[in-house]
């Protein structure tokens, strides 16, 4: 069996390569995007097992990007986790109504991102 895809949608390159490097020592293969627009064709042509998504991107926002994606029947049962900054109440609540899956707020942990990440996917195989 391959490793677990995730596709990992950021615009900030810092963000992206940080999260992209962490992930890829843990195991899983990443495709990345940087644009709401890139999430959902990307979804759509890779079907990767996870979606790791920010909220404030550029083209097409994540809460517009995850409905559109949740509501495609072949994307639907993909999970989707929101990666974001937006941390005022009542953001979370709506990142759900929205379709994500789970909910992580930055600064990131980076323990809690594997342990949520984990919890839908099979155990990652590190190359180590």
């Amino acid at each position: 069996m391959g490793k677990p895809r995730i596709l990992l949608i950021e615009d900030n390159v810092d963000n992206r390569e940080m999260v992209r490097f962490v992930l890829e020592r843990a195991g899983y293969e990443i495709l990345v995007g940087q644009t709401g627009d890139q999430a959902v064709t990307l979804a759509r042509q890779e079907r990767p097992d996870l979606i790791l998504m920010d909220l404030s991107l550029p083209e097409k926002d994540g809460w517009t990007a995850a409905g559109e994606i949740k509501a495609d029947p072949a994307l639907a049962a993909i999970p989707l986790v929101a990666l974001t900054a937006h941390t005022l109440p009542g953001d979370r609540k709506r990142a759900m109504e929205a379709g994500f899956d789970a909910y992580i707020s930055k600064p990131i942990n980076l323990p809690r991102l594997i342990e949520t990440l984990a919890a839908f996917l099979p155990p990652a195989q590190s190359d180590e």
